[in-house]
């Protein structure tokens, strides 16, 4: 009796131009403009409720209702990808990329056991900042004080005025200031 009554009710709204749709509800003669899906393998499909139904439905909803635990779980798992295909770093078959390939600054020694297992013949290039720890003859870390103290002892003991304008000790002298320039400057910023 519900149905024939809708379909009447919708023949007459249909002669004066309107567009109703009715909650899909059995015996509800409310309008239905709540759409509510009717399955969670097709969430495009719906039920059209008026808004007490909808809301009864919604309680009820259980997405996960029929799925055992490990569905349930390898849906969350697809869920954290955004339902994308996934594959190990260096995946679809590509080797691994060295992990010397980039220069890391190990301040921490986090990666001491690594550096043991480093090919022999193989010698990384020097930064500016350790070239200028090595001239200075001090180890990181260190402050801004400390290097200006340190800078000061070496250039008066190789200042080429204290060694009667000796060449080698104004070269010595030119990497001291160059050292101390690159250290002031990465520390001090």
């Amino acid at each position: 009796m519900g149905k024939q009554k809708k379909s009447q009710i919708s023949a007459a709204s249909a002669s004066e131009g309107q567009n109703l749709r009715f909650c899909d509800q059995p015996d509800c003669l409310a309008e239905g403009p709540y759409p509510a899906p009717r399955s969670r393998e097709d969430l495009r499909q719906y039920y059209w409720f008026c808004l007490d139904h909808v809301r009864a439905y919604n309680r009820a909803w259980n997405f996960y209702a029929g799925m055992s635990e490990a569905e349930v779980e390898a849906l969350d798992r697809d869920d954290t990808v955004w339902q994308r295909p996934t594959w190990p770093l260096g995946g679809h078959g590509a080797p691994l990329q060295s992990p010397y390939k980039y220069k890391i600054r190990d301040t921490f020694d986090f990666f001491e056991g690594e550096k043991a297992s480093k090919p022999a013949g193989k010698v990384e290039p020097e930064t500016e900042e350790a070239k200028a720890f090595r001239v200075l003859e001090m180890t990181p870390p260190t402050t801004p004080k400390k290097i200006k103290a340190r800078y000061k002892a070496l250039v008066k003991r190789h200042h080429p005025d204290a060694h009667g304008g000796s060449k080698t000790c104004e070269d010595r002298l030119k990497e001291i200031n160059l050292a101390y320039q690159t250290l002031m400057n990465a520390h001090c910023l």
